[in-house]
């Protein structure tokens, strides 16, 4: 059984999200600094320099030489089955509007998929299960980061490129008269093939976060390789920025609840959709994932809940980047994480009786 102890440490990592998304919201809502133009500037701010260090220093202190494949295999197996779920899911519910289709695949994938693994996920199950786990969740997040995230990014500049005509996203996702992409898609044809190619293919190669994915796979294959240390130099100078990572994320999601008329965003039935694929969907696909690849005992039960863990920050950070959704994703990250805890500590209580 858990301790109270370790409850507590997993609370104290979950707390300053709540103290960084406080201040966003009242620098909008309550004390005025801030207009919507330079709330999405902050945005981008996250998105190009934030995230990128964030995601090149915890992945180049993983050693990519010990990984447990067996168990990322069963995670790209349940994401996977996510993809085609959420494609379906979507071309059934929107047959009528490809733009809606194609946008609700993305964002199905996004809330049953991806998440938070590093800062509610590393404290709760080393606390469940040990230092093996916590090992396994790191790596899970090291892999999420360098193939699903620019899978994502890859996914969101093919619908801009295809279904909105390939409009600039790296600048603003949203024209200054409050346009939506789904709503301008509507009025455009799509790209034919090679252009498509082409104009994805240079937004992605100059994506900081696709970099940021890529060096720290090359960065880490030589340390571990030949032991090879950064100089204390360098890596206090990724440290400074990446340590503004998750802060600013939640920060810039302040920023956009306290743009919204509430605080629940896009409503309750998306909500409740929302918290319904992330606790209920994510959970039943890393069960197959697992089971195709034979997972049993203590290792199985990892798979599970980490499935089950809240919703990821960087997958608001991008929709709000890419004006996909951003309410639906803001709404799973916030409330996700508040009641994540219970819905978690039932899954473990479940699974130790089994």
């Amino acid at each position: 059984m858990i301790a109270l102890g370790d409850l507590y440490k997993v609370v104290e990592a979950m707390a300053p999200l709540y103290f960084a998304l406080g201040l966003g919201y009242g620098s909008v809502r309550w004390w005025r600094f801030f207009t919507a133009e330079q709330c999405g500037a902050i945005n981008t701010l996250v998105v190009c320099f934030s995230m990128p260090f964030f995601t090149f220093d915890f992945i180049v202190r993983t050693d990519p030489f010990a990984m447990n494949y067996r168990v990322i295999a069963a995670d790209a197996v349940a994401k996977l089955l996510a993809v085609l779920a959420a494609a379906a899911w979507a071309r059934c519910a929107k047959a009528k509007a490809k733009a809606g289709s194609c946008s609700w695949s993305i964002t199905g994938f996004s809330l049953a998929s991806l998440n938070n693994t590093l800062v509610v996920g590393v404290p709760l199950l080393d606390a469940m299960y040990g230092k093996w786990a916590q090992d396994l969740i790191v790596q899970i997040a090291v892999v999420q980061s360098i193939v699903w995230f620019p899978l994502l990014l890859l996914a969101f500049e093919l619908r801009k490129a295809w279904v909105v005509g390939g409009v600039p996203s790296f600048s603003s996702a949203t024209d200054d008269d409050g346009t939506s992409d789904d709503e301008r898609a509507r009025r455009v044809e799509p790209m034919s093939m090679l252009p498509m190619a082409r104009t994805v293919g240079l937004k992605l190669a100059r994506n900081p976060n696709v970099y940021a994915s890529v060096l720290g796979v090359a960065w880490a294959c030589v340390a571990y390789r030949w032991r090879i240390g950064m100089p204390a130099i360098v890596t206090g100078s990724l440290q400074v920025m990446s340590r503004t990572g998750t802060g600013m994320s939640m920060f810039s999601m302040g920023l956009f609840m306290g743009q919204q008329e509430s605080i629940v965003a896009c409503g309750a039935g998306l909500a409740a959709l929302g918290m319904a694929l992330r606790f209920v969907a994510g959970p039943l696909a890393a069960l197959a994932g697992a089971a195709a690849l034979g997972l049993r005992g203590d290792v199985l039960h990892f798979a599970i809940i980490q499935a089950a863990l809240p919703q990821a920050i960087a997958s608001f950070v991008w929709a709000k980047e890419y004006g996909l959704h951003a309410d639906v994703l803001s709404t799973a990250v916030i409330f996700g994480t508040l009641i994540s805890l219970p819905v978690l500590m039932a899954y473990y209580a479940v699974l130790e009786i089994m």
